[in-house]
């Protein structure tokens, strides 16, 4: 016969965390997760700050840049535009790429078609780092578009927008119009440049040739 104990069952018992404790725990988790999210944003972020620096404290190649710089950057505003087909395109999709971009009326006179041909011969300068540049042309009016501009700016990317609400972006140097000048846009979507009028076009693109090799190991082609 199986002989019961008469001992007491033994029962291990911890001791429950007090609430300042646990308190002091969630805020040192806290802290901690704070610190590693701010690592990551740094990490993320240091490739773009890197390139910035890169042109504007050192300027690879030395000397003053060509082109204007704007200071503060303007992003690229909510408004669209109608491209060639009649579709509504929001200028923000235009991002993350390099943009060239031109301003003029749909009728474009002999100004219009310089800037045009310009923009289509500096990006072809750039070798094989054009297709990091888009050629951009912002029209406005409702002239429609002769035969011979549509097939010239094929490879362009043209849109019809609204002229005030474009003036409220895009802003000419002292005494100069809109359409006298081309701009520069940033991959994130920031106009940070805009060309002198009477453009040359060999000094342009030693501008452009040192922003897109400052920018080279974070931006690439397409989006």
């Amino acid at each position: 016969m199986t002989r019961t104990s008469d001992e007491p069952l033994t029962l291990t018992v911890h001791t429950l965390p007090q609430p300042g404790e646990m308190a002091a725990s969630d805020a040192a988790r806290t802290r901690s997760g704070r610190w590693k999210m701010l690592v990551l944003l740094l990490v993320c972020a240091a490739p773009v700050i890197a390139s910035y620096f890169t042109y504007y404290v050192i300027r690879p190649e030395g000397g003053k840049s060509y082109g204007d710089l704007i200071d503060p950057q303007r992003p690229l505003p909510p408004m669209e535009g109608r491209n060639v087909q009649g579709e509504l395109v929001p200028l923000e999709s235009l991002r993350q790429q390099w943009l060239l971009i031109s301003v003029a009326d749909s009728a474009c006179n002999e100004a219009c078609e310089r800037h045009l041909y310009l923009q289509r011969q500096i990006r072809e300068m750039l070798g094989r780092e054009k297709d990091r540049l888009d050629w951009v042309w912002l029209r406005t009016g409702d002239a429609a578009l002769r035969e011979p501009l549509v097939q010239a700016t094929a490879a362009a990317v043209v849109l019809q927008v609204d002229a005030g609400q474009l003036a409220q972006w895009l802003e000419p140097a002292a005494g100069q119009q809109i359409q006298d000048h081309l701009y520069v846009v940033d991959p994130m979507g920031n106009w940070m440049m805009r060309f002198p009028a009477d453009l040359d076009p060999k000094r342009a693109r030693r501008d452009l040739d040192r922003l897109l090799r400052a920018s080279s190991f974070w931006d690439k082609a397409g989006r």
